[in-house]
């Protein structure tokens, strides 16, 4: 079993970024299929999807929905949503994906 977890940060106030909307998807059959969603908790964290299974071997997406985010804080979202795919080779068993955010960048790397 898979599991799958994430941690947003925005660089720009350096402080986690709660109450984002996440949704995770796999590419099966020549089309995404939803796995689940999720909210940043306070420490800007999804660490539970459900009780959804996941495969060793995939490709996923995480799909963070900005608007709201930076609309509560009287910013435009220059990034609306920002989607991150990403292949699990069944080497591991857990996936860290986090994502760092500002209101004109992002960047993300494989975590641990």
């Amino acid at each position: 079993m898979l599991t799958i977890s994430t941690h947003v940060l925005d660089t720009s106030r350096g402080l986690p970024a709660a109450d984002i909307p996440v949704e995770l998807a796999i590419w099966q059959d020549h089309a995404w299929h939803h796995l689940g969603s999720g909210v940043t908790d306070p420490d800007g964290r999804i660490r539970y999807w459900g009780e959804q299974v996941f495969t060793l071997i995939g490709h996923y997406r995480l799909t963070f929905h900005l608007v709201d985010y930076f609309a509560a804080r009287e910013q435009a979202a220059f990034f609306p949503e920002v989607s991150l795919q990403f292949q699990s080779d069944g080497a591991l068993k857990h996936l860290h994906v986090p994502l760092l955010l500002n209101p004109y960048g992002y960047s993300t790397y494989r975590g641990s």
